[in-house]
């Protein structure tokens, strides 16, 4: 998904990569809750930030990834990466996150049911990790791009915007800058 420099990184940032890349694994190809929690300490946690859904502990994450995480990934889900970072604890992904809304996706879209719409959300995870396990991940997306591009928020008066936002990551002059600024500002420069 992303090319880094191995040997660039330190042999404890190496053993990172490979549990953050074995946890992704058993999350999207393998769809093992169990693996994916036993990359995690005792006493892990995950938040995806904008609805607040994940869970505290190895019990609770188990249960959340194999009853509504795994299982609600529609099958044409894809990854677009754009950038990662290695620091010294923690590894940053920024990516797009692509698919079709054919499934109810509690994790994303809590309550929400299947539009069939194509959604394509910039994402950022950020993983922290502790004594040589993944200790939490704080998942981070722009909820009203979700809504607009799936047809649950009108973009007409709102400061937000849909898939232009994912898209402009993958092409920065593919969609213009300060758009929704130029709805309220006269200003030839932006």
């Amino acid at each position: 998904m992303f090319v880094v420099d191995r040997d660039k990184l330190s042999s404890e940032q190496r053993a990172m990569l490979a549990l953050w890349e074995q946890h992704l694994k058993a999350e999207f190809e393998d769809k093992d809750a169990a693996a994916s929690c036993d990359t995690m300490v005792d006493t892990p946690y995950v938040n995806h930030v904008p609805v607040l859904t994940g869970g505290v502990g190895r019990r609770q994450l188990r249960h959340f990834y194999g009853t509504y995480f795994i299982p609600s990934m529609p099958d044409d889900v894809e990854q677009a990466p754009i950038s990662r970072t290695v620091g010294h604890d923690r590894i940053v992904d920024e990516f797009i996150f692509c698919c079709t809304h054919t499934t109810r996706m509690d994790w994303l879209l809590p309550g929400v049911k299947p539009t069939g719409r194509r959604l394509r959300l910039a994402m950022v995870v950020i993983v922290h990790f502790q004594s040589g396990k993944i200790h939490h991940e704080h998942i981070h997306w722009d909820q009203a791009s979700a809504l607009v591009q799936l047809g649950l928020l009108d973009p007409a008066q709102l400061p937000i915007a849909g898939a232009e936002t994912a898209q402009k990551l993958l092409d920065p002059t593919s969609v213009p800058s300060n758009q929704l600024m130029k709805r309220a500002i006269n200003d030839d420069m932006l």
